[in-house]
């Protein structure tokens, strides 16, 4: 990075500039190297990327066992409502840099240029890591949510049928793979299957809006749904902590900003429509996932089942609630697992995407091999597959924790987060002087937005490193626990039987491995237990 400034949304070099042609006839484009890849996405198709991997309210919905206990629906509500303010700081700064300078790289190529020659390369080789890792937690997430959705599809239809984790492991594999082969050898056909998922997430959305809206015999009151959350606040911490803990619902559902900019180099416009598409993205997320978590709400008649770490899609138990029917829960359980299935596609194009430019610019082990772009597919093969290599991995971690899709989320949005606040602060520290003004330019108005966007990344994510469970809470449990323990054990002919399942309670607070309570023999358990 030789210039400190980029002219034209590029940086400066020599007498080429973007658009121009070199002399073997190669189109540079925004990011100073030459177009590899077919630019085939107008606004409509990229933001039908930007809201069928976002899938608002699909992931709220999916993931609300993150933060139902911390002030139940009223705090899913609330905290949706302040993620969407948030993210729209974010997205303010992040459409400046897009605009500006689009690139597939995006942050790093950003965190690069805001950082200057002395610091520019160290400073985006991080914030590309970075950034990949965190949308490697992302793209896990979005297929366990697509994964439970098709093990509960199979249970809602199989009376007797008890997930478990490896079931949801297996559909989580299946998934993963079945979207990277659609992406290897389908590129062109990917579009479409992004526009498909435009309509699912919006039909989708609307239609299930509706029926969990009238088939309920009886509603929540409106106090229950807007004024419940101190009797609901389950954590242990004060109202004012649990809430900002349970935000990390709200930010997962609508976190997923920078996910278009990664496709920059793919679309006929960007600099004006991928501001357009991330603007458009975050609206319509926002209204869908609103008005789904305000039916939901209603539709509840008994949260405490929702309430247990073992419940990890709390969603089909709400369907059931709502509807009453088997058949009418498959059918909305299918819409968010062919819903699911675009938005997971789309987020395999973002993290390989992502990783190819890291190669392209030499950031990464065998760069020249993961740089290669399969001039029959139109698409870098061998990144595609690292990512869905890495995402087989991340994907087990649910495996051996009770807690670890909530793991996964919480990761997501802290680790990406980051790497947007690292050019945001190289750029406001360089006095906002690198990047020339795009189509979309915050003026004035620059330097107050940028560093309350700081401010704002540095608050919540310390927030969503908290447990869920405040050290007081558990050991209070697990006093109280040990305490009702002494006068639950009640004799029945030659056993005895626990009323209260210890392990049930370690689970919860995600403190041991499961192990079982068998009865035990009246010989094997004291007095003093």
């Amino acid at each position: 990075m030789e210039a400190e400034k980029i002219n034209d949304g590029i940086l400066e070099k020599g007498d080429i500039t973007e658009g121009e042609t070199t002399e073997l006839g190669s189109v540079i484009n925004a990011s100073g190297h030459t177009d590899q890849l077919t630019r085939q996405y107008g606004l409509v198709g990229l933001t039908g990327i930007a809201v069928t991997v976002n899938n608002a309210w699909v992931v709220l919905g999916s993931s609300i066992s993150v933060s139902i206990l911390s002030g139940g629906i009223s705090g899913v509500i609330y905290g949706l409502i302040v993620a969407v303010i948030y993210y729209t700081f974010i997205g303010l700064s992040i459409s400046e840099f897009a605009s500006s300078c689009p690139s597939s790289g995006g942050v790093y190529h950003w965190a690069t240029i805001a950082a200057g020659p002395k610091w520019g390369r160290v400073t985006g080789f991080y914030t590309g890591w970075i950034n990949f890792y965190g949308w490697m937690f992302g793209l896990a997430s979005l297929v366990q949510v697509a994964a439970n959705a098709g093990v509960q599809c199979y249970a809602t239809l199989t009376p007797g049928f008890s997930p478990s984790a490896w079931h949801v492991y297996v559909a989580y594999l299946i998934v993963i793979w079945l979207s990277t082969f659609v992406v290897i050898f389908s590129n062109r056909l990917v579009p479409y299957t992004q526009k498909l998922g435009l309509f699912l997430v919006v039909a989708g959305g609307l239609v299930t809006i509706i029926i969990v809206a009238v088939m309920p015999s009886k509603h929540a009151s409106s106090d229950f749904v807007w004024n419940s959350f101190h009797e609901n606040n389950l954590t242990g911490w004060n109202d004012g902590v649990a809430f900002m803990v349970g935000i990390l619902n709200g930010a997962f559902t609508i976190g997923t900003l920078d996910a278009i900019t990664h496709m920059a180099e793919e679309a006929k416009n960007p600099k004006k429509d991928l501001p357009r598409a991330i603007f458009l993205y975050i609206s319509i997320g926002g209204v869908y996932a609103l008005a789904f978590a305000m039916v939901l709400g209603y539709a509840i008649s008994d949260l405490s089942v929702l309430q247990g770490n073992s419940n990890t899609f709390p969603l089909a138990g709400i369907y059931h609630q709502a509807t009453g029917s088997a058949a009418a829960t498959f059918a909305l359980l299918f819409i968010i697992l062919i819903s699911s299935l675009c938005c997971v596609m789309g987020a395999v194009l973002t993290n390989c995407r992502t990783y190819w430019s890291l190669a392209r610019d030499q950031a990464v082990p065998f760069s020249n091999y993961f740089s290669r772009v399969s001039a029959k597919l139109g698409t870098p093969v061998e990144s595609t597959l690292f990512v869905a290599v890495i995402a087989s991995g991340i994907g087990a971690i649910p495996l051996g924790s009770s807690v670890g899709f909530s793991n996964l989320t919480g990761s997501f949005i802290i680790i990406t987060t980051v790497s947007y606040a690292i050019p945001i602060v190289s750029n406001v520290l360089s006095g906002r002087k690198r990047f020339s003004p795009g189509p979309f330019h915050l003026k004035n108005f620059g330097y107050w937005i940028n560093g309350l966007t700081i401010l704002l990344i540095v608050v919540f994510d310390v927030f969503f490193c908290f447990r869920k469970y405040s050290l007081t809470r558990v050991l209070s449990k697990i006093s109280l626990t040990a305490g009702s323990l002494r006068y639950a054990i009640r004799c029945n002919n030659d056993e005895l039987q626990l009323r209260h399942s210890v392990r049930s309670m370690f689970l919860d607070y995600g403190l041991v491995v499961p192990v079982s309570l068998e009865a035990l023999p009246r010989a094997n358990v004291s007095s003093g237990v």
